[in-house]
């Protein structure tokens, strides 16, 4: 260490926090410490010249005349502002927003000298409390959106504390370095000044800044005008700072309210000072609303309307969202009971052209459209077809019915306008059951076990777990599905299908410029604004990565496969397709209202269900072992509980099975045998007389004794009675028992096969793996029922003498 030239010593130095320890180690590194240029230039080089004076105001024990004098001539950056909070803190005038001793442990003649520098860089410097260079900041930037008549500090006198007296937040501990970026939203100009004193503009203040640009104020006189000259100025003077998409999408989600900077933003995009198409960022903002609950709220709807005016586009998607917004909120008139007139009055000013039964029937599919009189009231009286009259006749609306019915026993979210529907239309009822049974699964058709790829990827086509979220392109229909002709006017809207759009649009990457969101500017603005201001932007953009999974579902939807349970009944066997359907597609929440609901009767579990999941190598979900646990009759199929006598179907008979659960573990099958007695082929006698009866019984038994008692029982004859117990528990770890054989053999099977081969996958599938965890634990259970029913049902003893234990006496100790 002693050998080490004194540059090497200055690097370590300059990467230690304290180096009071690394000095105590030789008398070499003592005498460097004390060299006042190697104490100067530590704290430049470890803090840089910006907090090089604050840091070094705070070591009072090590700063010196001739310390302050290197840090002044090596260029440590020294404000006017840093002197006054300086002499604010050393003599307890005024409170800031340093906490601790700082400048107080510093000499009175060392920081007498700092004053003597600070004197002769700036003149007089005004000490009074609220006078400060930081104070006068803070009150320009909090009458920033007031009008220039109502400020009492303009501009030009920031401009001077900037360029003139250096100032610059000293610490990253001010709350006034978190604010300062706020001023060039105000003041553009101000930015070469903030530059020339050591600011550097991070990017994650870039959309804080132009927030602040566009923000809504009704005390001030701003035009769209001025604000598109204060953005090109500031990107004039900041190559790195433009408007990003984030905050365009944000003013487009106020457009209405915030006239002045939308205004502001459609002069920007004119003038091509934008890097990115505003009918573009316009056209995929109002795709956002397609799978989200806010589409629902009356001021999204007025919004989204009012941006398609001044930004038309022929995306199927967006098309599809304008129609949402006015299809949705529309009633009924009083007076017509239509909802065209108003349908018009909305549609009409938009230009969408002829609306096509793909548009409608699109409509009535969408998670958030629960009633279906809006839609069939525009088809009859506006909908235009290639063969002249507007309008379809009744039996080409019961054809659309018929395929939106169908259509909707697949989405599981439409459960509340599928009732409508059949409620509405009672020759849907046949057709529904129809095409349900159409939808039955068997252990055939299933793909083979040994195709993995194929197992993992089939889906069932009912109870889907809501896969609108993920599955968009999957969803809507497009013209060439819906099978009825379309006027020849609109074949530019028909250029490309939903499905079409959603897939290339998951293909444009504009991270580059910001990623958008639903969120209005105001909205962000508080937000950060409500957030402690120095952890305001530690983050960029955290609110756009955590959307609700579920929000594109209706808060009060109705499942389809809970209605089918309720209008049909448990042991149906729609029910008992759905529930197949179910237990493929591990639908937690359809399970769980079938197996566990504590209002409406079970719906049974079968050995098929485990049967078809060990077929495709999936895991049994947890509320199916639950089901057995809690005590669930065992059927091989469906077949078994499902009476072809019993109509199951009928709507009186539906509300019979919302009984409480009771579910008992063991089925008692009574068979009565009547008994014959001996003289059963005999003729009756005729009743004889109490009196003369008793007379003729002669017994010699002692009062109040047991033979008394005995005397006194009656043989009755009784009916000889065979208890068969079925114990389902048992007959479920059986048949599971051996599934589980059958399975570990074709798994023993299918690694003999492999042999050496490394790439063969050899693993067990998913179905064993829970099988056995939960046949376990469903042994164990029944194992503990049977001791603690042992226990229950053991003869209790008739002599209390049982119960007395003799204990030898204590033997006494001697005393000696």
């Amino acid at each position: 260490m002693d050998r080490l030239c004194d540059e090497i010593l200055q690097l370590i130095f300059y990467e230690l926090h304290d180096p009071t320890p690394f000095t105590l180690l030789s008398k070499r590194l003592y005498q460097f410490s004390q060299d006042p240029y190697a104490r100067a230039h530590y704290f430049l080089n470890r803090y840089g010249p910006a907090q090089a004076v604050f840091e070094a105001l705070g070591r009072g024990k090590v700063v010196n005349e001739r310390v302050l004098d290197i840090l002044m001539t090596s260029g440590a950056h020294l404000s006017r502002y840093l002197v006054q909070i300086a002499i604010h803190h050393y003599f307890f005038t005024q409170t800031h927003f340093v906490k601790t001793k700082w400048t107080r442990n510093v000499p009175f003649p060392v920081f007498l000298h700092f004053m003597q520098l600070a004197t002769t860089r700036y003149g007089e410097i005004p000490r009074e409390k609220g006078q400060d260079d930081g104070s006068l900041f803070l009150t320009f930037l909090k009458e920033g959106r007031h009008p220039p008549s109502l400020k009492s500090i303009s501009w030009e006198t920031i401009r001077d504390i900037l360029e003139i007296y250096k100032f610059i937040p000293f610490s990253t501990k001010d709350p006034i370095m978190a604010q300062f970026p706020l001023v060039l939203a105000v003041e553009p100009r101000l930015l070469p000044y903030a530059v020339a004193n050591g600011f550097c503009m991070d990017e994650k203040y870039r959309d804080f800044v132009f927030r602040k640009m566009f923000e809504s104020s009704s005390l001030s006189d701003r035009t769209a005008e001025s604000i598109a000259d204060n953005v090109r100025e500031l990107c004039r003077l900041d190559p790195s700072m433009f408007l990003s998409r984030t905050v365009a999408a944000e003013i487009c989600m106020e457009a209405r309210h915030n006239e002045v900077g939308y205004g502001a933003l459609k002069l920007l995009a004119n003038s091509g000072d934008l890097l990115f198409e505003l009918p573009t960022l316009v056209e995929d903002l109002i795709k956002l609303f397609l799978k989200t609950r806010s589409l629902t709220l009356s001021s999204t709807q007025v919004n989204l309307r009012y941006l398609f005016a001044d930004f038309p586009s022929s995306d199927p998607v967006v098309r599809l969202v304008i129609l949402l917004t006015a299809f949705l909120p529309v009633e009924r008139e009083p007076g017509t009971m239509s909802c065209v007139p108003s349908l018009k009055a909305k549609l009409d000013p938009l230009k969408l052209g002829s609306i096509t039964m793909a548009d409608m029937l699109n409509l009535l599919i969408h998670p958030f459209m629960d009633r279906y009189h809006p839609v069939f009231d525009y088809i009859k009286g506006e909908l235009v077809t290639s063969e002249g009259p507007k309008g379809l006749h009744q039996d080409e609306i019961k054809i659309a019915v018929g395929k939106v019915a169908t259509r909707l026993l697949e989405l599981d979210c439409k459960g509340k306008l599928l009732k409508k529907l059949h409620d509405g239309y009672p020759h849907l009822r046949e057709l529904v059951v129809q095409a349900v049974m159409d939808q039955q699964v068997k252990l055939d058709s299933l793909p083979d076990s040994e195709d993995t790829e194929a197992c993992r990827s089939y889906k069932a086509n009912l109870c889907k777990d809501n896969g609108f979220f993920v599955n968009t392109s999957d969803y809507f229909w497009g013209s060439s599905d819906v099978g009825y002709p379309s006027d020849g006017e609109n074949v530019e809207f028909e250029s490309g299908t939903i499905s079409d759009v959603c897939k290339e649009s998951n293909n444009v990457d504009t991270l580059e410029l910001g990623p958008i969101g639903r969120e209005a500017l105001t909205t962000m603005i508080n937000r950060e604004e409500l957030l402690p201001a120095r952890s305001r932007r530690r983050t960029f953009n955290y609110h756009y990565n955590f959307y609700n999974h579920y929000e594109y579902l209706p808060t009060d939807y109705l499942s389809v496969a809970k209605w089918i349970k309720n209008d049909f009944g448990p042991k149906h066997r729609l029910t008992a397709v759905f529930m197949t359907h179910a237990v493929l597609n591990d639908n937690s929440s359809v399970l769980r209202h079938y197996l566990h609901d504590p209002v409406t009767f079970p719906v049974p579990l079968t050995l098929k269900h485990f049967q078809l999941l060990s077929r495709l190598g999936r895991a049994a979900n947890y509320n199916m072992f639950a089901a057995i646990q809690n005590g669930a009759e065992f059927f091989h199929n469906e077949e078994d509980y499902i009476s072809s006598k019993s109509d199951y179907s009928s709507r009186s008979n539906k509300n019979r099975y919302r009984n409480s659960i009771s579910r008992p573990q063991v089925s008692v099958v009574i068979d009565c045998i009547p008994s014959t007695s001996s003289n059963a082929n005999t003729a009756p006698t005729g009743k004889k007389r109490p009196r003369r009866i008793a007379a003729e019984n002669r017994s010699y038994h002692i009062p109040d004794s047991d033979d008394e008692v005995d005397a006194m029982e009656v043989d009755l004859q009784e009916e000889k009675v065979n208890l068969n117990l079925v114990n389902h528990l048992q007959l479920w770890i059986k048949h599971l028992g051996d599934l589980q054989k059958t399975e570990q053999a074709k798994f023993r099977e299918r690694r003999k096969r492999a042999g050496n081969d490394s790439n063969a996958d050899i693993t067990k599938t998913e179905f064993l793996k829970t099988l056995s965890t939960n046949l376990r634990a469903l042994r164990k259970y029944a194992d503990d029922k049977r001791k603690a029913s042992e226990i229950l049902d053991a003869p209790a003893s008739d002599y209390e003498d049982d119960e007395y234990i003799y204990k030898s006496p204590r033997s006494k100790k001697r005393r000696i």
